[in-house]
């Protein structure tokens, strides 16, 4: 079994995750969310890159953010099944603005504007 992290959102929700180092091979059709992360120096994670969508072809090499994962130092992929697209959505944007590192520059998602 995996160890485990808890990330925690804005509105103060705990969401445990699976750590994995990176690159990990997720099974085909497993839903969830997903964190890109690599250790700080006083031994907690750093998230790089916060998304959601189907495992096996989020958290891969061929993921279009890659390039910018791989350039930011990301050691592991923690990941958490989620089976609903509504949920999935509602806790990748609780854990963006409670871990706003994830985004650029200091991480590789992009604030959306609006």
């Amino acid at each position: 079994m995996a160890d485990t992290y808890d990330w925690i959102g804005a509105t103060g929700a705990r969401y445990t995750y699976e750590v994995y180092p990176n690159p990990h091979n997720f099974n085909p059709n497993q839903f969830g969310n997903y964190i890109y992360a690599k250790k700080s120096s006083e031994g907690g994670w750093i998230p790089i890159y916060i998304g959601e969508g189907e495992l096996a072809g989020r958290c891969c090499e061929q993921h279009h953010k890659a390039t910018c994962i791989a350039a930011k130092g990301a050691t592991h992929v923690h990941a958490r099944l989620n089976g609903t697209e509504n949920g999935r959505n509602a806790e990748e944007a609780d854990l963006l603005v409670g871990n706003p590192a994830a985004y650029s520059p200091d991480g590789c998602n992009e604030k959306i504007l609006g």
